[in-house]
């Protein structure tokens, strides 16, 4: 990984969370959202917040709403159309 990427990720980090103190459902939302719009790869940033999980209140809620979050919002979590690929 980049050492901008990283940068990036922890900039959007700092600006929607703030801290892991103050990680919750919604902010986590955004956090992610963010790193899309930045093309950052969501389960990227998701991975490098579960090595801080410890230190994020109420984690399993946290952890349950950005996995639906990442399933809902990438192409690896999205749910199958019926169609074959092209």
């Amino acid at each position: 990984m980049s050492n901008n990427i990283k940068q990036e990720m922890e900039r959007i980090w700092a600006e929607t969370c703030g801290s892991w103190e103050n990680c919750n459902e919604e902010n986590i939302q955004l956090f992610l959202s963010q790193c899309r719009d930045k093309s950052i790869d969501p389960q990227f940033c998701m991975s490098w917040v579960e090595q801080h999980s410890g230190q994020i209140p109420n984690w399993s809620a946290i952890s349950q709403v950005s996995l639906e979050w990442v399933n809902e919002h990438t192409s690896t979590g999205s749910p199958v159309n019926g169609q074959e690929p092209q």
